[in-house]
């Protein structure tokens, strides 16, 4: 492959591509572009049935040369799969159904949208994708094209828009200092924990003298709620290709790794399939580009670890060995995979390589705040109207993201609180709603950027209880390594366990504090050193809840089983619907007469109040 290949190449496949992103119809034959939305999430919901049926329905009516039909990457608003994109009209359909497929086709030959599978906003139907609140203020980086790539051609069509072309310049008119500066100056941090810069990374590992370097991408996606690494692989899988190979000849590295979580596998199959097909074309290999430069590309598995994100205990696992961190210094630029300079980055930090060097460190540097560049991709979940992935500027608030993007809480339930950084991050509460999204800004609140992860949580969630469910998380999750990692958090889940269940005394919160602060300071790696967080943020914010659970043996919540009560209100009709739910018989009373509970009896699970349809079993 050499650069006028490239160029026939995109020349071929840049119009179709034009119509999908814009619906630019020039040189394009046909009328209309379906695209069906391919990743984990959608296909889950049967968006392949979808994508099957609308080709058959297409092919039964003869209409190939007037409707073409796509499988594509990640749209983002995953709460409402299966997702189909209508062009030229930019018009996002949601949940649609095999069944839906017939009138979609039918509507679409005379010129028509089928209003009712349309997003709606204030009980109005929004006619174009780029007018939902959900869309608006994103801006994409990292996920950029790929709900546009057809899956069935995505080489030629990630070649299209400008692929390969970054790491064709690097190799044939750039020097590895350069490829480091231009990275070093766009700001660029890391996109999967503390943000260390990429390019001073890079930099470390290539000055290191070695006759042998790697570049490992770290795809182990272990967070609860977190997804934004698997979207971009499945969608744009040679994007982290090229960026692999561009780090390689930035620092001498001739190998690279994905090291991906086996729970991916549509992931895996994507990626390898990129690796095959981009070594077919000669875009990695041998002599890349006809220059000296050659680096070979390999998929290893992880076993479901959520310690092997952890770059050491990674490289253990690429090696054969047990997944557990070991001391540093030597930092893996340094001494890393058997013992030879590695950088290691997260999918997301590579996802944005290639259009640096295409668009210059400038561009990418003017977006974003003074010490946060460019974008973040995070993965909305939990109490929200429209969960799924967004991608947005450093220095969003997190207003912006809970009530413009994510449509705010459900059920008119009030914002409590919004849970970022997975296991290792902490609670922001809602008095710092108007914070922004940058690096800085969340380490001064206890919390921190992470991988992406965003859960939110209303009026309903118990913050003990949350920081309980993350403790146990982590405590599941440690390799055992490290005497505080291992036993510290034993001991701080039996705390919190103490206090959720109306055991626990003023002085075991004094002891809580005193264990998170030395687990944190004391553990060997990332894992343990930021396991405390969750507790330490919710301590910070609602030690008033810790309070109440203790001394009033009160969870306001209601989450908390053993400290919860259910009481039948005067509002009762005397129906005895929640007597004959309840499984220990637990409630008595006469009908058409008001009900009662025995407090004795009750074993707390909730029937009476589901059951209810009169509101009179309130919880308390």
């Amino acid at each position: 492959m050499d650069k006028s290949e490239l160029q026939a190449i995109k020349e071929k496949y840049l119009k179709e591509v034009n119509f999908r992103r814009s619906g630019d119809k020039s040189g394009v034959d046909y009328s209309y572009d379906i695209l069906v939305c391919g990743g984990t999430g959608c296909k889950s919901c049967k968006s392949d049935e979808v994508l099957q049926k609308l080709r058959e329905v297409i092919s039964s009516k003869g209409l190939e040369n007037v409707i073409a039909v796509h499988g594509v990457g990640c749209f983002g608003l995953c709460v409402n799969g299966p997702i189909v994109l209508i062009y030229p009209y930019d018009a996002l359909y949601e949940r649609v159904k095999v069944s839906d497929v017939e009138e979609i086709v039918e509507q679409l030959v005379n010129g028509r949208l089928v209003e009712r599978l349309l997003h709606h906003e204030d009980g109005e139907a929004v006619v174009k994708k780029s007018d939902m609140k959900f869309c608006k203020k994103q801006q994409y980086i990292a996920r950029n094209n790929t709900e546009f790539m057809s899956l069935e051609n995505i080489l030629e069509d990630y070649i299209a828009l400008d692929g390969y072309s970054a790491l064709e310049k690097v190799v044939n008119t750039l020097t590895p200092q350069e490829v480091i500066e231009i990275i070093k100056k766009s700001g660029l941090r890391g996109r999967g924990g503390a943000g260390f810069p990429t390019g001073v990374k890079w930099e470390y590992a290539s000055k290191v003298d070695a006759p042998q370097k790697y570049v490992i991408c770290n795809a182990d996606e272990g967070d609860p709620g977190a997804f934004m690494d698997r979207s971009i692989i499945e969608g744009n899988p040679h994007a982290i290709v090229e960026a692999m190979a561009i780090a390689g000849y930035a620092i001498g590295a001739s190998k690279g790794f994905v090291y991906l979580r086996a729970e991916y596998p549509l992931a895996g199959e994507r990626l390898s399939n990129a690796i095959q097909k981009a070594t077919e074309r000669g875009l990695i290999g041998k002599n890349i580009f006809g220059s000296n430069f050659s680096f070979e590309l390999e998929i290893k598995f992880g076993a479901g670890a959520f310690v092997c994100g952890e770059e050491t205990a990674l490289m253990h696992s690429i090696e054969g060995k047990r997944g557990e961190p070991r001391l540093k210094p030597p930092y893996p630029a340094e001494s890393g995979l058997y013992g030879c300079p590695t950088v290691i980055n997260n999918v997301e930090t590579l996802a944005n390589v290639a259009q640096i060097i295409n668009k210059g460190a400038e561009w990418f540097s003017s977006i974003g705040t003074e010490d946060s560049k460019g974008t973040k991709v995070f993965a909305l979940t939990g109490k929200i109207k429209n969960s799924g992935l967004i991608e947005l500027p450093m220095g969003t608030t997190i207003r912006e993201i809970i009530y413009d993007i994510g449509g705010g809480i459900p059920n008119g339930k009030r914002f409590k609180a919004v849970q970022m950084g997975g296991p290792s991050g902490g609670c922001i509460p809602a008095e710092y709603l108007d914070t922004p999204i940058d690096y800085k800004s969340l380490t001064e609140l206890g919390s921190m950027m992470g991988s992406g992860g965003m859960i939110v949580v209303d009026e309903d969630s118990c913050m003990v209880d949350l920081a309980k469910f993350f403790l146990q998380f982590t405590c599941d999750e440690s390799c055992g390594k490290c005497t505080p990692c291992r036993i510290g958090n034993r001991r701080i889940l039996e705390i919190l366990t103490k206090i959720t269940d109306g055991e626990a005394t003023m002085e075991d919160l004094e002891k809580l504090e005193e264990l998170c602060d030395y687990v944190k300071s004391n553990s060997l790696c990332g894992l343990g050193q930021t396991s405390p967080n969750p507790v330490l943020s919710t301590l910070r914010y609602f030690k008033d809840e810790y309070i109440e659970h203790i001394k009033e043996h009160k969870c306001r919540a209601g989450v908390c089983k053993t400290l919860t009560h259910y009481k039948i209100t005067d509002k009762c009709i005397g129906c005895s619907s929640c007597a004959r739910q309840c499984p220990v018989g637990a409630i008595t009373g006469e009908i058409k007469k008001k009900f009662s509970i025995d407090q004795s009896k009750c074993i707390k699970c909730g029937k009476c109040y589901e059951t209810c349809r009169f509101g009179a079993i309130v919880k308390e």
